[in-house]
């Protein structure tokens, strides 16, 4: 076993909520430094997990497993660490700095959206105060945009702490199956994957549905009934209702499927950190048009199309545009050689460096 001088342990609290982004980050993050520190004498990482998912790092693993009082349980059992890696700004940080004064805490923020999202003024200062009081506990930051660092930089106080900038990796996509159930389009269709809310804009897509040899596959948690009932509603307004399809969470082997099948991946969000979907999809060489925003155009450069805004004709311009030259020029190649930079095994590599600068 290796010596606890240079434990790490991260935060997978996230993983509580499935089929998200933030699930297969702890996920492939925690896999990958894990394979790296295999052989390790001097070095081990733990992964202190919601129940459902002890097994999920492998029977090899290191796991803490919460329980439902975690502050009784955090009373009982030692967290002794060198790094506590807490993966999220809107999360928590749970060592006790006068119980454990020498751990270190890293922290990554994906995002500062709401600033973003037109959210009232009163939830952006209470998202950046929590955050604010995260940062103010850290010892060191990792942004994964430059777009967030930037962000952050603008609207938070880092002091002195070092500020890093890490890429997330791309989720493995599985052997794309459809099953008895999934929905099979009978037309070329545009794909979606994400939180059907108002913040990933997705009711901005329905004109292009105008094109009735086009239909519109959306998967993911259907987050806000009151944002999906008024796109539903202008949906049949248009007349473009029997076109629209909002899956709600799918497999694995379906999103693979919606991803290789697809004429089109959309993603118009009004702000995002990274995107995962974006890179996902570009293992498949498919066209992909975005939104402008926050940090899309860095994450997907000139690999993607994008929407200067969201007005019908505008957007229609673009995705008809986009789609011819995308064949004219054979982007296909392209498209996978972009996404091939977010690799979750190097972007692992750069979390080790950051956890061995604490140590």
């Amino acid at each position: 076993m290796a010596s606890l001088k240079n434990r790490i342990i991260l935060d997978c609290d996230l993983m509580n909520h499935p089929h998200s982004g933030l699930y297969y980050y702890c996920l492939n993050l925690g896999m990958q430094v894990q394979a790296l520190l295999e052989n390790s004498r001097s070095e081990s990482i733990s992964f202190y997990v919601p129940p459902a998912e002890a097994k999920s790092f492998g029977p090899e693993a290191r796991v803490i497993v919460e329980r439902k009082r975690w502050w009784d349980f955090m009373r009982r059992t030692p967290f002794q660490c060198n790094v506590w890696h807490a993966p999220f700004q809107s999360g928590r940080i749970i060592p006790d700095r006068k119980k454990y004064p020498a751990t270190r805490v890293l922290l990554t923020i994906h995002d500062l959206n709401p600033l973003h999202e037109g959210k009232p003024a009163d939830e952006q200062a209470r998202s950046l105060a929590h955050t604010q009081s995260l940062i103010d506990r850290a010892d060191a930051i990792v942004c994964i945009s430059n777009f967030c660092r930037e962000d952050v930089l603008r609207n938070c106080d880092t002091g002195n702490k070092p500020l890093y900038v890490i890429h997330n990796g791309t989720h493995y996509v599985h052997p794309a199956a459809l099953n008895g159930v999934s929905y099979r389009p009978t037309r070329p269709f545009l794909f979606g994957m994400g939180y059907v809310n108002r913040k990933k804009n997705f009711h901005v897509l329905l004109p292009l549905l105008q094109d009735e040899k086009i239909e519109l596959l959306v998967a993911g948690r259907l987050d806000e009934p009151d944002y999906i009932a008024a796109m539903k509603e202008t949906a049949e307004k248009m007349n473009v209702a029997d076109r629209l399809h909002l899956l709600g969470p799918v497999s694995e082997g379906e999103k693979a499927w919606y991803y290789s099948n697809c004429l089109a991946f959309v993603h118009p969000s009004l702000a995002e950190g990274f995107g995962a979907p974006v890179t996902e999809v570009m293992q498949f060489g498919k066209p992909i048009f975005l939104s402008a925003l926050t940090s899309l155009p860095e994450i997907a450069g000139d690999a993607a199309f994008y929407f200067p805004n969201f007005e019908p004709a505008s957007m229609q311009r673009v995705f008809y545009q986009g789609l011819e030259t995308h064949a004219k020029e054979q982007m296909c190649d392209k498209v996978r050689q972009w996404g091939m930079q977010f690799d979750w095994k190097e972007k692992a590599k750069q979390y080790l460096e950051v956890y061995r600068s604490l140590y």
